[in-house]
């Protein structure tokens, strides 16, 4: 069973900048696709970026220019770099794996909080 645990999150002035870990354990997941989403209070997760086994990345719109996903599969830990933080940027951010490989395995965290401040 793999369990993902987020960190990094907390309070941060408008402007700032802060990074996001993603810890993994129970298994590899260097094959695995990660990913970090965003939810606003009432609504959905929304995708923020996700990043392929191979290194290949895919931005948001309100990601792009401002954020950026890496990984470290030696580690198991997947990041995500947020500069140029808003107001307005939802405030629970959290990790998924996902795979298809003899059916669709599917992780998630429980997620980290950010806080931005005017």
């Amino acid at each position: 069973q793999v369990q993902l645990v987020e960190s990094g999150g907390g309070l941060v002035q408008a402007g700032g900048s802060l990074r996001l870990s993603c810890v993994a354990s129970g298994s590899s997941l260097s094959r695995y696709t990660m990913g970090w989403y965003l939810q606003a209070p009432g609504k959905e997760r929304e995708l923020v970026a996700t990043i392929t086994s191979g290194g290949t990345t895919n931005y948001a719109g309100s990601a792009k220019g401002r954020f950026t996903i890496s990984r470290d599969n030696a580690q198991s830990t997947v990041y995500l770099q947020m500069n140029s933080l808003k107001t307005e940027d939802p405030p629970v951010y959290s990790c998924r794996a996902y795979l298809w490989e003899a059916g669709f395995r599917e992780y998630w965290g429980q997620g980290t909080q950010v806080t931005v401040s005017s």
